[in-house]
């Protein structure tokens, strides 16, 4: 695919210079642009042989190229020296600072349907009259393109006061962003765990979110590198655990409160949702199957002292919602519709009752050579 100069030169704004704040464009840094075919050449200035920020921001070019336009493209970037004087630029405003509550949604294992509740969660919200936005932190295996049916959209940069912004692409009155915009859907994600958290802290920083009342963290299953960064970059209000009613998923639910509970992150849990609790067939509306067991989060919440959100069924139409990038909470004439619009009033109200007796959450901050067990 042929890039053109202006194309580049909006997707190297995204870096920005540590010592100025600007970015690398704006300070006259990219000089003798070059585009070959899939290859992208151009001179990156450094104010001297011993600039601190020369490498790291010449692996920053290339990553942004890569992440924003394609992994196939060969980047060429040549360090010239000139001297600059530093510019006197105000720093941003702290990231999500228009955001009323951040809501995450995890589970301790995959499978149990956690981007599903987190998507229908998200809707439901903003069924209720609130601004709502949906981040995908699942960054190896980003869901909410095909859910909202946005496989091809890709979101576009604008510029205010001198920052550069990724707009949240609007679908069904929530704000979206995710990894899955900017990769192929076809090719596995194949990054180092800080070029995760990199990506997910760019989506952070520069996404423009504005106002909002919620905004949905959709996180990726397990206890890792993105949950630690997200704890650490900002103060999340309170988390979802989604789980299946059976005893494996119950045991890395348990891991996930455990380490949201934990001393030296406390993020209140907001309560448990029991996903795919039961089967009912459509021939047959007054029988129950407990596919996977019975009451098992209802019980985990229970013995662990958390709300019990809501216990779903395993209904296709959920399923068919969520291929056609419709999700089912769209429909409050649909039973499941209903039984979301129930667990977004079960989460407002819980989000209700933390605030009024917790003071706000505050960023976690791990010591180097800490670690946090779980």
């Amino acid at each position: 695919m042929k890039y053109s100069t202006d194309k580049i030169l909006e997707t190297l704004k995204m870096v920005k210079h540590p010592e100025s704040g600007k970015n690398i464009v704006e300070l006259g840094l990219v000089e003798n642009l070059q585009i070959d075919d899939n290859k992208i050449s151009f001179d990156l200035i450094s104010k001297s042989t011993k600039d601190p920020f020369a490498k790291s921001l010449t692996k920053s070019c290339e990553r942004t190229l890569k992440f924003y336009l394609s992994e196939e493209i060969e980047v060429v970037v040549n360090s010239k020296l000139i001297h600059i004087e530093p510019a006197n630029i105000k720093m941003p405003s702290k990231p999500l600072s228009g955001v009323k509550n951040i809501i995450g949604v995890a589970s301790g294992k995959g499978g149990v349907g956690k981007s599903t509740i987190a998507a229908n969660l998200a809707v439901a919200l903003a069924k209720t009259g609130a601004k709502v936005g949906l981040l995908d932190t699942d960054i190896y295996g980003p869901s909410v393109p095909m859910m909202f049916d946005l496989v091809e959209a890709k979101p576009v940069a604008t510029q205010e006061n001198g920052k550069t912004w990724i707009e949240p692409i609007e679908k069904y009155g929530i704000k979206l962003l995710s990894v899955g915009f900017f990769v192929d859907p076809d090719k596995a994600l194949i990054w180092r765990g800080s070029m995760a958290t990199n990506a997910l802290n760019q989506f952070m920083n520069d996404g423009n979110w504005g106002n909002l009342d919620y905004l949905v963290f959709d996180m990726p299953p397990g206890t890792g590198d993105i949950h630690l960064t997200l704890v650490q970059n900002v103060g999340i209000t309170g988390v979802v655990i989604v789980s299946t009613p059976q005893k494996v998923a119950l045991a890395d639910a348990r891991k996930g409160v455990s380490m949201f509970q934990q001393k030296d992150i406390n993020v209140p849990v907001l309560g448990l949702v029991e996903n795919m609790a039961y089967f009912t067939p459509a021939e047959l509306p007054n029988n129950k199957y407990y596919i996977f067991g019975k009451d098992g989060a209802k019980n985990l919440a229970e013995e662990m002292n958390v709300p019990l959100l809501a216990q779903i069924p395993i209904v296709q139409d959920i399923m068919n919602g969520a291929e056609i990038g419709k999700p089912i909470a769209l429909d409050l004439s649909h039973p499941m519709g209903i039984a979301f619009k129930d667990l977004a009033e079960n989460v407002i109200k819980q989000v209700e009752i933390r605030n009024n007796e917790h003071a706000p959450t505050k960023k976690v901050e791990i010591k180097p050579g800490a670690a946090c067990s779980n």
